[in-house]
């Protein structure tokens, strides 16, 4: 017996949930690609961009990342040792808090950041090029989603 999917729509094309995930999917192939001569998964990336442009005269903590780069504290663990492993991160003795550390890009992962950064923005620049003066109300609608539908960590 064959099934039929009950749907309201009459092609999938014209499902939105359905075309954001096409679009996402293929987003994320082009920034891993741009992101691979640098030897960076995507989170690594985002982890080490949002660290870098972050405010260094407040001590930054693993969960003051996380919340500010809106990741998993514990995913953001697991990428920190990473990042620190490949020297591009350090964790240093809290100023106030003898249990906790901070963190900080080193010179290699400001320097690193800063160039898959171009190629990143690079690549978004491409990627997006087709929606021509269009992209900036695409990327208001995006920021309504976000703002309506993801919590803070």
């Amino acid at each position: 017996m064959t099934g039929a999917l009950d749907t309201a729509y009459p092609d999938p094309q014209t499902s939105t949930g359905l075309m954001l995930w096409r679009v996402t999917n293929s987003w994320q192939r082009t920034i891993r690609a741009a992101l691979a001569p640098f030897e960076l998964t995507h989170v690594q990336f985002v982890l080490l961009a949002v660290l870098t442009s972050m405010d260094h005269e407040t001590p930054v903590t693993q969960r003051d990342l996380a919340t500010r780069a809106a990741t998993d504290p514990m995913m953001t663990s697991q990428v920190l040792r990473t990042l620190e492993r490949k020297g591009l991160i350090e964790r240093l003795a809290h100023p106030t808090d003898g249990r906790a550390k901070t963190l900080a890009p080193t010179p290699a992962g400001v320097s690193l950041v800063n160039r898959a950064n171009a190629a990143v923005e690079h690549a978004d620049r491409a990627y997006f090029d087709p929606l021509g003066d269009t992209i900036q109300s695409f990327t208001q609608s995006l920021t309504i989603l976000t703002a309506e539908n993801i919590e803070p960590m």
